[in-house]
């Protein structure tokens, strides 16, 4: 090898084994000591990415600060990757990894008018393959990274091309052992890399003090010089990623090509710490629906586009980027971490539920006032296409009524009545004042669809009565048959248009055996049971139900009416126990699974497993705008908010939707997701040493009460994966509903925006970051070349596209020149 690009960095997490604070003393004493270094030593570049740190040192160390603009004017500090920070890359939606460019970019070249053009994530535990496109279209020429290593994720080459969706394709490079070295053992790495690449001309070497910051030493920089001038043949060269891949390694190169995710590595991550999981894509749903109904209001005239509303999109944003942190959303951190992102993610909820109200209630005008004895009831679809689903909605009587009768909810949309039917309500007052009905309903895009509720008086609440036949609770509503048993609260049958999906014993709750690594390092699946779930008996589950003056059956019909049917079933292993709901719909085919798990097992793994009839299914899941084969070895995989099992030879296939679970494996027809797992916090496999401490109690991941929701379907397999992208987006973006009685003023405006297609998604709406209209984003999710039309009904615009399977297209609508136009994905 004549040269060597030594590329200096100082691996800093943000948090992890410590809490932000910590994070950001460090991040200050670091990067001052790399300034030091830069400016006394000749020659020497210090490389460094995240925009969090270096807010950080902007706000807590003004003077360093700038100190590193003009090391970086001046070429000597180097801005690299550009991102907010180094995220989980296989958790986030598309839009999120947009979003961390976005907000990385727009720092970077405020602060130091820098734009870089190689990405990179050294330390995340894989790379979604939906990250190659994305990458593209921003703008990014390489890719860095040094995770999976090869015993893990087999590629033909530490250097190749990328080949991701859409005809999408990157320079990668995967880092010699890791980001980072030993203090005082640059050289041992340096040697062992001259060795091991001995056949490159050139190659690039990553070093520096890390994981808890550090850099450069001044030890392994007189270590560099000495080599440097005892081996003249070898140039070492303080350098840049961008200079490294400039002329020497770009796509059009001759290097070999991968065209997968870069997975598995640490595959216990994508499930551990299942409540950040959850609540983050929580806010990623709430995020994304907040901008698209601000931007309907802007876009409308309901709303003024400097309003307040923006600074909390702002911080909300921050909010959801922190806690994709790669060991934040991975659950590798420690507890107390855990508990801090729990409060970054509720912070930013809450911001969004604010600024998610002014909007709602801006989009109310020219709602006309209530009548007398009506309760009126909006939903606002955010969404660019019509939607059909079951809604629910709590609101309160006029006045408490003290009388042994009941007031049944009856729900009509312009004078038509719909299914609906009155279920139990969150509050526990027995009196009928509080209620909730439950209704079937076709919304209308981007609008506020309105309905009215009135009551039926009756003499008595109406008891559920649907009793069990033949050892089973039985359902047909002529598309769709299902059986729940009564012997062991499982579903024995699901058939849907005369096809039966399931296998008999669906939805058993599996526990498997476990460790105490949060990260699962040494392993690629969790295939051995230790034991599962079993129906309680009618005394075990009175008891756990909570009551105590009757007997309860451990599966009963809980609610039963003209819009669906509710099973519960009540199971136990050990000392954990699960109710399961089952919400049958009594028309349609999807079911929807509820799981409120009680969990209090240590170094077990919970599993929910679906065995379908498609024994020769392929098992495909969603990634990062797009989606992928996932293996059907049994092994831990990872996938987005939704995955299906495809038989090409029966032509069926099985769907299953999430609101916030990332694990799964799959295996000779039967799908198992991953709930949760209950290894030790941040417990660190050394060697053979004990990974928790033995002489005392630690408290383990995830013990306590969690909840689930899974909505499942099935049938021919070419209509299923045209509907379940946008089924899955819209489940988890879900209409937003309230009981409002509105001033009767303004008016009503034309929609927002209207899409024509089957499978092209509005993955974003949002309010354009320079100020200038709005930035929409479209994907095709269902992988099929696709065509689709753009309706701006208020501005009296249209806009055909033709979208490649899986690409992303970003539009800008300018109001103040109506116009649609193409822009970056980035928007620089």
């Amino acid at each position: 090898m004549n040269k060597v690009y030594l590329i200096c960095n100082a691996h800093l997490d943000p948090v992890w084994l410590w809490e932000w604070e910590e994070g950001a003393a460090e991040a200050v004493s670091t990067f001052r000591i790399a300034a030091d270094f830069c400016e006394q030593c000749d020659g020497f570049v210090f490389n460094h990415n995240e925009a969090v740190l270096y807010q950080w040192v902007e706000q807590y160390e003004p003077a360093l600060f700038s100190r590193i603009q003009a090391l970086a004017a001046a070429g000597r500090w180097h801005i690299m990757g550009g991102w907010y920070l180094q995220p989980d890359c296989n958790m986030p939606s598309g839009e999120s990894f947009i979003r961390q460019i976005l907000t990385g970019r727009q720092y970077f070249l405020e602060k130091f008018a820098k734009k870089p053009t190689i990405a990179i994530n050294f330390d995340p535990f894989g790379h979604s393959l939906g990250l190659v496109q994305i990458l593209e279209q921003a703008g990014y020429t390489g890719y860095i990274v040094t995770r999976p290593g090869q015993k893990d994720c087999e590629l033909p080459d530490d250097e190749f091309v990328w080949k991701g969706l859409a005809d999408s394709s990157i320079a990668v490079h995967r880092g010699f052992e890791g980001y980072n070295s030993q203090r005082g053992e640059i050289l041992a790495k340096l040697e062992r890399y001259l060795q091991a690449k001995s056949g490159q001309d050139e190659g690039l070497l990553l070093w520096g003090i890390g994981n808890h910051g550090g850099g450069p030493s001044r030890e392994d920089l007189l270590a560099i010089r000495h080599f440097s001038e005892t081996h003249p043949e070898i140039t070492c060269l303080h350098s840049t990623p961008e200079d490294y891949f400039a002329g020497r390694f770009t796509c059009d190169s001759a290097f070999p090509v991968f065209n997968r995710s870069l997975n598995p590595w640490a595959v216990g991550c994508y499930t551990s710490q299942i409540r950040i999981k959850q609540m983050h894509r929580a806010l990623e749903n709430m995020l994304y629906q907040g901008e698209k109904m601000i931007s309907a209001a802007m876009l409308t005239g309901l709303m003024p586009t400097g309003a307040h509303c923006l600074a909390n999109l702002s911080e909300a944003r921050k909010d959801l980027m922190f806690s994709q942190f790669h060991d934040i959303l991975p659950g590798s951190s420690t507890e107390p971490v855990e508990a801090m992102s729990l409060r970054v993610l509720h912070h930013g909820l809450e911001e969004m539920s604010r600024s998610r109200m002014l909007a709602f209630t801006a989009l109310l005008s020219g709602q006309k006032k209530a009548s007398e004895g009506e309760i009126p009831i909006f939903i606002y679809n955010s969404h660019p296409h019509p939607v059909e689903g079951i809604f629910s909605c709590e609101f309160q009587l006029a006045d408490q009524n003290w009388s042994d009768s009941f007031s049944l909810a009856q729900i009509e949309q312009d004078g038509e009545l719909l299914p609906c039917q009155t279920e139990q309500e969150a509050s526990n007052i027995n009196l009928d004042w509080r209620k909730c009905a439950v209704f079937k309903a076709r919304l209308e895009p981007f609008s506020m669809n309105r309905f009215t509720c009135r009551f039926e008086r009756v003499a008595a609440r109406p008891r559920p009565a649907l009793p069990a036949q033949d050892g089973s609770i039985q359902i047909d509503n002529g598309q769709l048959t299902v059986a729940i048993s009564t012997k062991t609260g499982l579903m024995d049958v699901c058939s849907i248009d005369g096809s039966n999906m399931l296998q008999p014993g669906a939805f058993a709750a599996l526990v498997m055996k476990d460790d105490d690594d949060p990260w699962g390092m040494h392993v690629h699946g969790f295939r051995q049971e230790a034991g599962r779930f079993c129906l309680m008996s009618p005394e075990a589950g009175t008891r756990f139900s909570g009551l105590e003056d009757a007997l309860i059956e451990p599966v009963r019909v809980i609610e039963h009416g003209s819009v669906r049917t509710v099973v519960e079933a009540v199971f136990a292993y050990g000392s954990s126990m699960i109710c399961q709901r089952y919400k049958i719909p009594a028309s349609g085919t999807e079911i929807e699974i509820e799981m409120r798990v009680f969990w209090n097992e240590k170094r077990r793994f919970l599993k929910l497993a679906v065995p379908t009839s498609l024994s020769d299914a392929a098992c495909i899941g969603q990634i990062a705008c797009g989606s992928e084969e996932i293996p059907v070895t049994g092994d831990e995989a990872v996938a987005q908010k939704w995955v299906a099992l495809v038989s090409r030879k029966q032509k069926l296939a099985f769907t299953c939707i999430n609101d916030g679970t990332y694990g799964l494996d799959a295996k000779d027809g039967e799908l198992r997701l991953s709930l949760l797992r209950s290894p030790g916090y941040a417990a660190h496999p050394i060697g053979t040493r004990p990974v928790m401490p033995q002489d005392r109690f630690s408290p383990h991941i995830d013990q306590g009460e969690r909840l689930y929701r899974f909505w499942i379907n099935g049938g021919s397999a070419a209509r299923r994966m045209q509907a379940v992208d946008r089924e899955a987006l819209v489940h988890n973006e879900r209409p937003f509903t309230l009981s409002y009685y509105p001033p009767g003023t303004g008016e009503i405006k034309p929609p927002a925006l209207q899409l024509d297609s089957d499978t092209v998604q509005m993955t974003a709406f949002k309010p354009a970051e320079d100020g200038d209209g709005f930035i929409v984003r479209l994907h095709e999710g269902a992988g099929v070349a696709a065509k689709a039309v753009l309706r701006v009904p208020v501005l009296g615009l249209s806009h055909t596209l033709r979208l490649k399977p899986h690409e992303i297209h970003t539009l800008r609508i300018r109001s103040s020149r109506p116009i649609i136009e193409s822009a970056a994905l980035c928007e620089t």
